[in-house]
């Protein structure tokens, strides 16, 4: 067997998208059971890194000017032998050549422009049908496929830190069981990247109301740095006590309290995905967004969409819309309570 390779994979951001990554190195993993594989994502998205066993450790990209020349000692000094780009911008073009690796692949992706093509040495060409057509991980693992690394592994998986499971335990009671006299818990994750994208907090409160007042589960309000405002709504169109537990800091935090609850509520999010990657189910809401590209991946999982095209709310709608862009238009509103109530119910009778 050829010496172990060193892998380095690089994707900026977000929170789901590296999450989603960890498909690709499970796969490397397979392939080359000897390897070291290396993420390289900004700061915010390091500590996804601990969570992932399959990787040996991560790099952050710089924020300043002069921490570059540490940044590319500590790069150089990696010694990759493949550098997988998943972002192909001007910036990682350069980084991964400046990784050295001898093997240097990114995407050559149909109506976009394939920056600095002679950085690389492998490309894995993508059509716009097909990635339009397919799960994002399915486009992810074209480019180990375009070195020969076969693709047995489609799921990502998150393995939370005993210490982070310890303080999720205080929160919740203790690890989520199969005793029918525990209460279901459900966690929900009011939260969106995209503000034109958030259901409104009297419909959450209204399922919230209904999951413990017809159902017995106990809910959990979560949001992530700066989304408190849409945790303290939501609390205050709910009847019931909702139990709010403080911003969750880090993914790993998130990860371990999602681990411990029955189903996870939430939008298309980074969230979702990481709760889908700990293995909890998930319900998950989308707007005008492609689901079948940025579904959670796995078995188990709901999605609800309203059908598209979507029909415009027109003066119901909160603020102007953008038809056609997923991130500006509400489309998500036109999900009611009870269909969102049945979906959770539903995950959890089973």
């Amino acid at each position: 067997m050829p010496p172990a390779p060193t892998f380095l994979l690089l994707r900026r951001r977000y929170l789901g998208d590296v999450v989603l990554l960890g498909a690709v190195a499970r796969n490397l993993r397979h392939h080359r059971p000897d390897a070291r594989i290396y993420l390289l994502t900004e700061p915010a998205y390091a500590g996804l890194a601990p969570l992932q066993p399959e990787l040996a450790g991560v790099l952050t990209f710089p924020r300043r000017a002069a921490e570059w020349p540490g940044f590319v000692r500590r790069l150089r000094a990696l010694r990759a032998t493949h550098a997988l780009d998943f972002d192909n911008t001007e910036r990682t073009a350069l980084v991964t050549r400046l990784s050295g690796a001898p093997v240097r692949a990114t995407f050559d992706r149909e109506l976009i422009p394939h920056r600095w093509p002679r950085l690389y040495t492998h490309a894995a060409k993508v059509t716009n049908a097909f990635y339009d057509s397919h799960p994002i991980i399915e486009t992810y693992l074209a480019l180990p496929a375009a070195l020969g690394v076969p693709v047995v592994e489609r799921t990502p998986r998150l393995v939370p830190l005993a210490s982070d499971l310890a303080a999720a335990a205080r929160l919740t009671g203790g690890p989520r069981t199969a005793d029918p006299r525990r209460a279901r818990r459900v966690l929900v994750h009011p939260g969106s990247r995209s503000p034109f994208r958030l259901w409104p907090a009297e419909r959450f409160a209204a399922v919230c109301d209904r999951l413990q007042d017809e159902l017995g589960a106990q809910v959990f309000l979560t949001a992530g740095p700066g989304e408190e405002p849409l945790v303290d709504a939501l609390r205050c169109a709910a009847r019931t006590h909702l139990v709010t537990l403080r911003p969750l800091t880090t993914p790993g935090a998130l990860a371990a309290l999602a681990a411990q609850c029955d189903v996870f509520l939430g939008h298309d999010s980074g969230p979702m995905h990481v709760a889908a990657a700990a293995g909890t189910p998930v319900v998950a809401l989308f707007g005008g967004q492609n689901a079948t590209i940025w579904r959670p991946p796995g078995e188990g999982h709901t999605v609800l969409q309203a059908p598209l095209p979507c029909a415009c709310l027109g003066a119901a709608a909160p603020g102007p819309c953008i038809p056609g862009d997923s991130y500006r238009s509400y489309c998500v509103r036109h999900l009611e309570v009870p269909a969102v109530f049945a979906a959770v119910a539903a995950t959890l009778a089973r």
